[in-house]
């Protein structure tokens, strides 16, 4: 999709301070272990040793390892009782360090012999093994993960703090795919998204469902050049005050910031390309910053070949991995399929010429 330009263009790092500006993290939030998936830890309670005492690991002969030393079964060992059967879970006996399997232990008639040695913490599961005691329920500032949703369910928890922002979508017509595709990202991300349809290109249409209540940020997708029937911008201008359109970044280049209220919004183009881009440049550190979140991880690896990037543009490139290098796919404009392909993005200053064959880059992952 070719767009035209604003007249002057805003450095990515004026507009994004811009709208960052008075962006205070949102308050925790208690949601059902079922529903935090994604979402930002925050206010993690600290955990009671898992198991509380040991457990036996698998079904088997509770014995004392000490008591075992030389038997085998060209030796057997002879007990004066019966050794104490345990199910996996069940608490170990006192005197007990260790389970053999049901073979390890014969029992015929009122001889029982032992025919293996045992090791203190064979067939045990250790007091805290699975759970430290007061470990924290997430890593506060990260996302919840599958591993930390496990451990909140063995520890018995219904709930979890996160901070989970509320994301409102409006898509402006011709724009559908890109706006399913930017709310499918945010809801991965663990944000609470609404999405609401403008019912025509025109001003009137989108300001109507500009609505910034009981949301903590608002996104636009489509509409947001200069073109005669790009309404996007005008709306916002109606609804509250737009600090910035038209950046100094490609892709991404008609993308805007602004105001409804209290509530920072951006407008993202409606090719999807240039709405991927201004989400990584804008849309992501909006979503940190409300969130609190711990510095996104980056993988550094060396170039496979050299990036060239003008000087005054923010440029983002995304990259494959390939023998332990990152080889750049596409840079400034993105096909379709290599959005596809891409592993991850990197972010090049605008006061930046590009990078050489051979330097380690710190690039993001496409996904976590």
């Amino acid at each position: 999709m070719t767009q035209r330009l604003p007249p002057s263009l805003t450095s990515l790092d004026v507009a994004l301070a811009a709208l960052l500006r008075g962006v205070d993290p949102l308050a925790p939030v208690e949601l059902p272990v079922t529903e935090a998936a994604g979402c930002i830890a925050a206010g993690t309670p600290l955990l009671p040793a898992c198991p509380s005492h040991d457990v036996a690991a698998t079904d088997g002969w509770a014995l004392c390892a000490n008591d075992l030393v030389g038997a085998s079964a060209y030796s057997p060992l002879p007990l004066l009782a019966a050794p104490t059967w345990v199910e996996a879970g069940d608490a170990i006996p006192g005197g007990c360090d260790c389970v053999l399997d049901a073979d390890a232990v014969e029992v015929s008639g009122p001889l029982v012999q032992v025919l293996a040695e045992g090791v203190p913490g064979q067939g045990v599961r250790r007091a805290g093994s699975d759970i430290a005691d007061r470990a924290p329920a997430g890593r506060q500032g990260h996302p919840v993960s599958a591993a930390d949703l496990l451990i909140a369910r063995v520890a018995g928890l219904e709930k979890l703090g996160v901070r989970q922002p509320r994301l409102r979508i409006v898509n402006v017509p011709d724009a559908t795919a890109t706006a399913h595709m930017i709310a499918g990202i945010a809801r991965t991300a663990g944000l609470d998204v609404t999405t609401l349809e403008a019912g025509a290109r025109d001003e009137a249409s989108i300001a109507a469902v500009l609505d910034a209540s009981s949301c903590d940020a608002l996104l636009t997708v489509g509409g947001s050049g200069v073109g005669r029937q790009d309404a996007a911008i005008t709306a916002l201008t109606q609804c509250g005050d737009v600090l910035a359109h038209g950046l100094a970044l490609q892709p991404g280049r008609t993308a805007a910031v602004a105001r409804v209220g209290k509530v920072p919004a951006v407008a993202l183009p409606g090719s999807p390309d240039h709405a991927l881009a201004a989400w990584f440049a804008l849309v992501l550190p909006l979503i940190d910053r409300l969130s609190a979140r711990q510095p996104r991880r980056q993988v550094t690896l060396p170039l496979a070949r050299k990036i060239a990037s003008s000087v005054g543009i923010a440029e983002i490139a995304l990259l494959a991995r390939e023998h332990e290098t990152w080889m750049p796919i596409a840079v400034g404009e993105w096909p379709l399929q290599a959005i596809a392909r891409a592993d991850a993005w990197l972010l090049i200053p605008g006061s930046h010429e590009g990078f050489a064959a051979g330097v380690p880059v710190d690039a993001y992952l496409m996904r976590e």
